[in-house]
This record gives C-alpha cells, sequence and structure tokens, in this order.
C-alpha cells in the first residue's frame, strides 16, 4: 500500500493537481470540486480528462506478461540469447580449475561445488529471488537501486520525467519496527544513500566491463579451438579471424534482439542437447559413481582437505556460473517467467549433465590428458568435427547475453540520468523492452577488438575475466536484502538467512577471485572505475543543473498578469513592463511540461513581447509501441491569455515532430476551443457561440499570419568558488553535455521557422 501523505504530483496549470484517496488511487472528483473552474461544463469534462490522463501515466506500468504460445516462443528466444555465455562454461571450467590431473576424490569435490553453486546461485538466488525484484520488468543492479529510490526517499528525481515516476512508499504503520527502521537511516544517513548510489553505479559498470571483455573472451577461444583439428594455425591468423567476426558480430545488431535471438537459439539448443547426451553417453560408459556429487558433503570435503588450494581453485570453478549476471540485466528483453522455464526445464538440466558426465570421463581418463580440454577430449566418437563446429559457433553467439544486458543498462542509468542522452531505437513494437543503441554498439565493437587484438588468447584474458561477475553477484545479494526488507516487507530473521547464506557463498568466490587482480582482472576493475566515474559525474552535473533551472519554474500567473482591458503585463516581480502582442502562432518546445516553460519565460523578459497564440508543446514518452489518437494530446488553457499547454502522449513508434506539426497543433487547437471531438465533420462547419467563434478567429488568423517554434539554447558556466575539485568536475561535466547529442536532435522541426532564445545559467 502506498503512502497516503506522499502526494503525487502531475501539475498541468495553476491549482490543479490530483488529491490522494484512502485507497491511494488519485480522486479526480475532489480535486475538480476544490478547483475553481472558470469554464463551461464541457471544459470541466476536458480538464477532468487531463487530470485522469496525467495520473495514468503516473500509474503506468510498463512490465509485460506473456502466457501460452507467446511464453514458450520468449523463452526460446531467451534460450538464444541468455545461455550462450553461462551455456558454453563446460568448454573450459575443470581446465581452469586444475593444473594437473586431479585424484578422484578432488575431482567428485570440484563436481560436487559446480552442481550446488549452479543450484544455489543461479536456480533459487536468481531465477526464484532476484528476478523477483525487478523494476517494472527491468533487471540488474540498477534497476535494483531505481525499485529501492521508488520506495523510500533516497534520490533526487529528475524534473523532466517526475510526472511519470510514482513514489509507492509503504505506510509507516505497516513496516515492522526493524524494517521501518532499516528506511529511516538510509533516508537520514548521507553515506547511506551515497553507498547505495555507488553499488548500484558499479554493478551497472562491472556488467559492462564484462561486455567488453566477453566477446574477446568467447570469440577467441572458439576460434583458438580449430587448433584441436589443425595445430598449425598461427596467433595471427587466429587474432585476425576472430576480430573479423566480432565486426561481424556487433554488424548484425541493428536487426534487433527478437531476429539476432531467434537466430541464435538453435544454435545453443542444439549446443546444450549436444552437451547433455555427451554427458549421458560417458555416465553410462565410464564411471557413473560421480553421481554421489551431488552430497554436499563432497563439496566441503575438498575446500577442507585443500585447503588453500581448494580456496584458489574457486577461482575456476566460479565460471561455472559466469553469465548470471546478464541473465538478470536481460530481464527487460524477456520475462522473469520465460527465463526461469528456459532455465529450469531446459538449460539446467543440460548443464548438469554435461558437468557429469565429464567428471565420469575425466575419473577414468588413463592419458591424464582430459582435464585439459574437457570438452573435446570426451565427446562420443565420431562425433569429433560436429562438437568442433556447434562449440566454435556456441561460443561465439554467447558473447549477445552481454551485449544485449549492455543495452538495457544504459537504458536505465540514461533515465535515471546518470548518462547522456543517446539514440536508442525499439527493435520491435511486441516486447517493448527490446532496443538497440547505435552508439554504445560501436563503442563496445571497437573496445572488443582492441583488447582481443591486444591480449591475443584466452590464457591471458581469462586471468581477467570472472571478478567482476562475483562482485555483481555479491552487490545483488546486498540490494535485494534492502529490497526484501524495505518493499516486500519480509521478516528480518528470515533476511538476515537469505543475507548471511548467500553473502557468504558470494564472498568466498570474491576473496578467491581477487587473487586474479595482479594477473590481469586490474584491467576490468580499471574499466569499471572509470565507467562509474563517468556516470557519477554526469549526475552531479544534471543535479546542479536542475538546481539553476528550478529558479525559473512559475506558475505563469507568477510572469504575467492581465487587466481587465484584456493589457498583458509583466508581474511586478520581473519589472511591470508592458508586453506587445506579435502576430502569429508561437510553440514553445517544453522539455518539463509543467510550470512555465523557461524559454517561454526567457523569450519574454528580452523581448517584452508574445506571440498572438502561444503552445506550451511538451512530448511525454511512455514505453509502448503506440498511443490511439484519441488519448494523444491532451490541452489545457494557462492562466495567460489565448496561451494554451498541449502535451503530446506518445509511443517510440509514433512520428509525433514532422514538418507538418505546425498543422497538427492547429487542429488539436480547433479542437480543444469547439469542444467537438465527437464531431466526424469539420469543427468550422458547425455553428458556435459567439465567444468560441472569437477564439476561432484569432487563432485561425494567427496561424495565416506565421507559425514559429521557439527552442531554449541553455548554455551553462560555473559559479567562481575557490573548491577547485568542484571547478574540475563541472568543467567535465559541461564538456560532456556540449559534446552529447541533444534531446531536441531526434525532432524534424522546420529550420526556417525556428527561432533559438539563448540564456545562460550558472551552476
Amino acid at each position: 500500500m502506498a503512502d497516503s501523505t506522499s502526494i503525487q504530483r502531475v501539475q498541468y496549470e495553476d491549482g490543479i493537481h490530483p488529491v490522494k484517496s484512502k485507497n491511494g488511487s488519485a480522486n479526480y472528483a475532489n480535486a475538480l470540486e476544490e478547483h475553481a473552474l472558470s469554464e463551461k461544463n464541457s471544459s470541466a469534462n476536458l480538464e477532468e480528462r487531463a487530470v485522469k490522463l496525467a495520473n495514468a501515466d503516473l500509474n503506468r506500468r510498463n512490465k509485460q506478461t506473456y502466457t501460452g504460445w507467446m511464453l514458450l516462443w520468449l523463452s526460446y528466444q531467451s534460450t538464444g540469447v541468455i545461455y550462450g555465455d553461462i551455456g558454453t562454461s563446460p568448454l573450459y571450467v575443470y581446465s581452469s580449475t586444475f593444473t594437473s590431473q586431479p585424484s578422484y576424490e578432488d575431482l567428485v569435490g570440484a563436481l560436487s561445488i559446480i552442481i550446488w553453486t549452479l543450484t544455489l546461485m543461479v536456480s533459487v538466488k536468481y531465477m526464484f529471488i532476484v528476478l523477483a525484484a525487478d523494476d517494472d520488468g527491468e533487471g540488474g543492479t540498477f534497476a535494483l537501486y531505481s525499485l529501492l529510490a521508488r520506495y523510500a526517499h533516497i534520490v533526487r528525481r529528475d524534473p523532466n520525467i517526475s510526472g511519470t515516476v510514482k513514489m509507492e512508499r509503504h505506510l509507516t504503520n505497516d513496516l515492522n519496527p526493524v524494517n521501518k527502521g532499516v528506511r529511516d537511516w538510509i533516508e537520514k544517513s548521507a553515506t547511506a544513500r551515497v553507498v547505495l548510489k555507488v553499488l548500484g553505479v558499479v554493478g551497472v559498470s562491472m556488467v559492462m566491463s564484462d561486455g567488453v571483455l566477453t566477446p574477446a573472451q568467447s570469440v577467441l577461444g572458439a576460434i583458438q579451438g580449430l587448433r584441436v583439428a589443425q595445430p598449425a594455425i598461427s596467433t595471427s591468423t587466429i587474432v585476425g579471424v576472430s576480430c573479423a567476426i566480432l565486426v561481424l558480430l556487433f554488424a548484425i545488431q541493428p536487426f534487433g534482439t527478437t531476429k539476432i535471438a531467434s537466430s541464435f537459439a538453435p544454435i545453443v539448443i542444439i549446443w546444450l542437447l549436444f552437451n547433455f547426451c555427451s554427458g549421458i553417453y560417458n555416465l553410462a560408459m565410464f564411471d557413473h559413481s560421480v553421481l554421489k556429487a551431488f552430497n554436499p558433503y563432497f563439496a566441503g570435503a575438498f575446500l577442507m582437505r585443500n585447503k588453500e588450494e581448494g580456496w584458489r581453485a574457486l577461482g575456476g570453478l566460479l565460471l561455472a556460473f559466469t553469465g548470471c549476471e546478464a541473465l538478470f540485466a536481460d530481464l527487460g528483453a524477456f520475462s522473469k517467467r520465460a527465463i526461469q522455464l528456459s532455465w529450469l526445464v531446459f538449460a539446467f538440466p543440460c548443464l548438469l549433465v554435461a558437468y557429469i558426465g565429464q567428471a565420469a570421463y575425466i575419473s577414468q581418463d588413463a592419458t591424464g590428458e582430459a582435464y585439459t580440454n574437457p570438452f573435446f577430449n570426451t565427446v562420443p566418437p565420431g562425433s569429433f568435427y560436429f562438437s568442433l563446429v556447434i562449440a566454435v559457433l556456441a561460443a561465439i553467439v554467447a558473447s549477445q547475453a552481454m551485449i544485449t544486458g549492455s543495452f538495457q543498462l544504459l537504458a536505465q542509468i540514461m533515465r535515471m540520468s546518470y548518462f547522456p542522452h543517446i539514440k536508442t531505437v525499439h527493435t520491435s513494437k511486441l516486447f517493448h523492452g527490446q532496443i538497440y543503441m547505435p552508439l554504445a554498439n560501436w563503442l563496445l565493437m571497437i573496445g572488443t577488438v582492441i583488447v582481443t587484438a591486444v591480449y591475443n588468447n584466452t590464457t591471458s584474458l581469462g586471468n581477467a575475466y570472472g571478478v567482476c561477475v562475483i562482485f555483481v553477484t555479491f552487490i545483488t545479494t546486498l540490494l535485494v536484502s534492502l529490497v526484501a526488507l524495505i518493499i516486500w516487507r519480509l521478516n528480518f530473521l528470515l533476511i538476515a538467512f537469505f543475507f548471511l547464506a548467500f553473502a557468504c557463498l558470494d564472498g568466498v568466490y570474491l576473496s578467491s577471485a581477487l587473487t586474479k587482480i595482479p594477473t590481469g582482472a586490474w584491467l576490468t576493475i580499471v574499466l569499471s572505475a572509470i565507467l562509474s566515474s563517468i556516470f557519477v559525474l554526469w549526475r552531479f552535473g544534471k543535479e546542479n543543473q536542475w538546481a539553476a533551472e528550478a529558479e525559473d519554474r512559475f506558475q505563469p500567473s507568477h510572469l504575467l498578469t492581465s487587466n481587465t482591458d484584456g493589457e498583458v503585463k509583466l508581474t511586478e516581480a520581473f519589472g511591470g513592463g508592458k508586453v506587445s502582442t506579435v502576430g502569429g502562432v508561437g510553440i514553445f518546445l517544453d522539455k518539463v511540461g509543467d510550470m512555465v516553460p523557461i524559454v517561454f519565460t526567457q523569450f519574454v523578459r528580452k523581448f517584452s513581447a508574445r506571440p498572438e497564440i502561444i503552445v506550451f508543446f511538451h512530448m511525454r514518452p511512455l514505453s509502448t509501441p503506440s498511443i490511439p489518437e484519441s488519448e494523444r494530446y491532451v490541452v489545457q488553457r494557462t492562466t495567460i491569455p489565448n496561451c494554451y499547454r498541449m502535451t503530446v502522449r506518445h509511443g517510440y513508434a509514433d512520428d509525433i515532430v514532422t514538418p507538418d506539426l505546425g498543422r497538427m497543433v492547429i487542429e488539436q487547437l480547433v479542437l480543444f476551443i469547439t469542444r467537438d471531438h465527437e464531431s466526424e465533420g469539420s469543427a468550422s462547419s458547425k455553428d458556435h457561440s459567439p465567444e468560441v467563434q472569437r477564439e476561432l478567429d484569432v487563432v485561425t488568423a494567427a496561424e495565416r499570419r506565421q507559425i514559429v517554434y521557439v527552442m531554449g539554447k541553455e548554455q551553462m558556466r560555473i559559479r567562481a568558488t575557490r573548491n577547485w575539485a568542484r571547478r574540475v568536475v563541472l568543467w567535465c561535466f559541461l564538456w560532456m553535455r556540449e559534446n552529447s547529442r541533444a534531446k531536441m536532435a531526434d525532432m524534424d522541426v522546420p529550420f526556417d521557422q525556428l527561432v533559438e532564445v539563448g540564456f545562460v545559467k550558472e551552476i
């Protein structure tokens, strides 16, 4: 239940905002009764509709659910994307764990650790607990942070999107004392809020660092696998072919997740089924006694017997579940049920049998070399060349999980203003969360090609691999524990048990993985630090920008006033000067959609003039392909004469800003003025009251004169201060801002009708 004391305010004009009812929903009737409307009853109905649509946007849920054949199709797609990474681990887990032929006891112990790690870490923790902690269908560590921010006051909201983000803070009386105490602590403690922000940002940065490393590791490993059949292949040939495949892999990303996943899924399915069949064959033909590894006693005995060496071996065994962090990040592209279905019914059993079958073969291997290449050395007789082809193909597509996950995570941090706006393409009208980012795609490609060329072999890359994975799983455990306390409101003792169990499991693997830092893992740590710095720097700059812009956010009545003769003047706060009227329609592009647009304030103060007809034009993007025409436009009056606020609610497939934008705006104004939304004919063909006709005549005359689009050109400069560190950070922010893509870049505004009003803000 949402806290009734936290008002969800979506403001369009003076005094109009929803009021909370007992059940937490907006009570539109009471809101309208309390507002002294001066318009006719028909106008009151339009105002009620505007408030309802605004609150519908506030309460909109983007999470999609699927059943039946659609769920099976999505599960099929998720197999092609998510399990390429974790599914190719049988290629190298045993060879990364042992440096010599293992004893039978050590082999069974290692197998027991693999079985129980996949069961506890992936099946229990991720499938049944972590995937449930989604933020409106989105996954990843930053989604956990965003989810916490909706139930606790731990972050400052972007005013540009505050109208579509709903706080859902639980009532104080609905929380247990311990749960309430934890929430109060993180809300009041500046240190706690900073730590949570850092955890969310670092988690994203580490997954994206692995996004650079994983394609290089998987593709390079696949091409190196050809040496099994042709040992004479040179390193330069391997590197060249790997780089070419990587370029091709990133070049097909514009086709979209659905097409790529549907194409890759047969490869991953055949790969996993082949591993399953090989495991069954080896188990039947060699040593079925390794099945006793299902007893966790052997996992503990392995660690106790080998002590430090057993602990170090965990650094290789953790490769069995690399990819689980990408699994959570890819949640937005698929769905919880689709991922659960594909893992529990298909991928999990195949991987378990694969590892068990490899152990069965290695335990009976007389040469003592099978562990060095556990997959190719254990395939059934006569299937070597088939296994080589399918392994190469599976390893190539293994990196798709990280590529897709990187797009999902970037979209989340952009939404929370931790990264500049870059072009985002929705690749499916059916699955709303499937996206493609051209700039991010090409930067990832450049990074992976460089890493491939520099490292040129999987041994050196392997030393850098895995550390970020276990860091992210540990961060996920921390954040999910807070979600369980504050949002799910579970008993503290139950959460403490969950936290201690999984934190210990994460901690043991993490401590072992940290030993890789001197030998190569420093690369991903450095990449993560750089990305985290960029994210935090951008957010710091945006918060300073919002503070500077807040000075010019006020109601229309605070800027302009009019007397009984209709003469418009600036209010005394702005000098009280007369404001002349310029013929034509002025469409002021408003990025906030609330109060008076900054560009209009600057226009009026600089020129002491206003257009004959004023339209505050705001675009409200919604996470859906399209909005019906009847619900797309919300038009309202303001207290300024002949001034209207138009909010365009649009989906990602709707084309709104076109060269015909002015004509569309006038049509919507005419429909609004005539209160004739149901008429199929022309509004001008009907008889209207003198008051309505006069207003229509003014709009028509202004349209004939000219239509101009007025945009703000905001320049920022840093306030004089002795804090040099702050100046450096803000200078970096301003440099990034000047060189990043503006949101208006997506708009096709007629250039010869465009007016830019420049103004300066100090931060």
